[in-house]
């Protein structure tokens, strides 16, 4: 594929190597999220990097696509759900400290946009919210937001400020007025009533979003290659 970059490096914040693709040369920098358990090639290997190759070879956008730790974090049954979300805690340490200054050095750009299919929209939108001085744009594909499924009934302060469903109502920071988000579902699609929610409590604080609800689509990738280039030709 053109314009494509391995990156990997050791993150001393997980204590292991970190790996990373990143396609095109230039242009919005973009940290594109694998789904529940994938991994860094995932996105490219479903053709999803595919679908905006237009974008790539003109130059207007650049897309990291880091490698996913929810075997760690929430996935991970065989620790206690206050070791999951720590794991995640370091997870977004890396991106926060680690990935998002290599975007913004390669592209010039200081905030960057965010995007995921299914649970990868969590992982778009938790970082986004939690972290909004260096993110502009989210971009959901099928997004899933809350975490306590993943949590067998524990919950404490880290579980709250990662689960964007509790801690956002209460949130409040001015970078959020100076943010665009999508949420992109489909009328077949399982995560539809997870969309509705967010899309209620980003219109309660007033923040710009567009709940975009297709006709019959579902959850699935083919639905999502639709999406994500309408969805980049929204950057400004």
């Amino acid at each position: 594929m053109p314009h494509e970059h391995y990156h990997r490096w050791y993150s001393p914040r997980l204590s292991r190597d970190i790996e990373v693709l990143a396609f095109g040369t230039r242009g919005y920098p973009v940290i594109l999220f694998p789904t529940s358990m994938g991994h860094f090639y995932e996105n490219k290997d479903f053709k999803l990097i595919d679908s905006v190759n237009w974008f790539l070879d003109e130059g207007l956008i650049k897309i990291y696509c880091p490698d996913g730790i929810d075997e760690m974090s929430w996935y991970n049954r065989g620790i206690h759900p206050a070791d999951r979300v720590k794991n995640h805690i370091w997870y977004d340490q890396m991106l926060l400290h680690e990935l998002v200054p290599l975007a913004q050095r390669e592209t010039g750009v200081g905030r960057v946009a965010t995007a995921g299919c299914s649970f990868g929209g969590y992982h778009a939108t938790n970082f986004a919210f939690r972290h909004p001085e260096v993110v502009k744009y989210v971009f959901n594909m099928g997004a899933a937001f809350d975490i306590r499924d993943q949590m067998d009934g524990y919950y404490d302060d880290n579980v709250y400020f990662n689960n964007p469903m509790d801690y956002l109502p209460n949130a409040h920071n001015d970078f959020f007025y100076d943010m665009f988000v999508v949420l992109g579902t489909g009328t077949q699609d399982m995560c539809w009533n997870a969309n509705e929610r967010m899309a209620e409590i980003l219109r309660n604080k007033g923040i710009n979003h567009w709940l975009d609800v297709r006709h019959n689509a579902n959850h699935d990738w083919p639905v999502w290659k639709e999406m994500f280039p309408h969805y980049l030709s929204l950057i400004r």
